[in-house]
């Protein structure tokens, strides 16, 4: 059983950054493949990034601007948000699932955090 905690959401004005952070228990976090996800009011769940191995696949909506990395030793891992934009506004959620280059459906989720971005 993994539990995932996400920290690091907030108000921002476009253009602005914010860094996600998102903390694993478990001894086995270097083993799983995470990922971002986020959910806009009125809007299905959208992936975000996604790590396959040492690959992350972004979103085309949000590459270029995003960049998702973790750090084993701390269990975490984060997204760091650029150039926010009006649209990025939505609860963000990261997730894991069991296997680094898994393809599988994500086996545990976060509560999520709000990312609020103004003009």
């Amino acid at each position: 059983q993994v539990q995932l905690v996400e920290s690091g959401g907030g108000s921002v004005q476009a253009g602005g950054s914010l860094r996600l952070s998102c903390a694993a228990s478990g001894r086995t976090f270097s083993s799983y493949g995470m990922g971002w996800f986020r959910q806009a009011p009125g809007k299905e769940r959208e992936f975000v990034a996604v790590g396959i191995g040492d690959i992350t696949r972004y979103a085309d909506s949000v590459k270029g601007r995003f960049t998702m990395s973790r750090d084993n030793a701390k269990n975490t891992v984060y997204l760091q948000m650029n150039s926010l934009k009006l649209e990025d506004t939505a609860v963000y959620y990261c997730a894991a699932r069991q296997g680094i280059y898994s393809t599988r459906n994500y086996d545990y989720w976060g509560q999520g955090t709000q990312v609020t971005v103004s003009s």
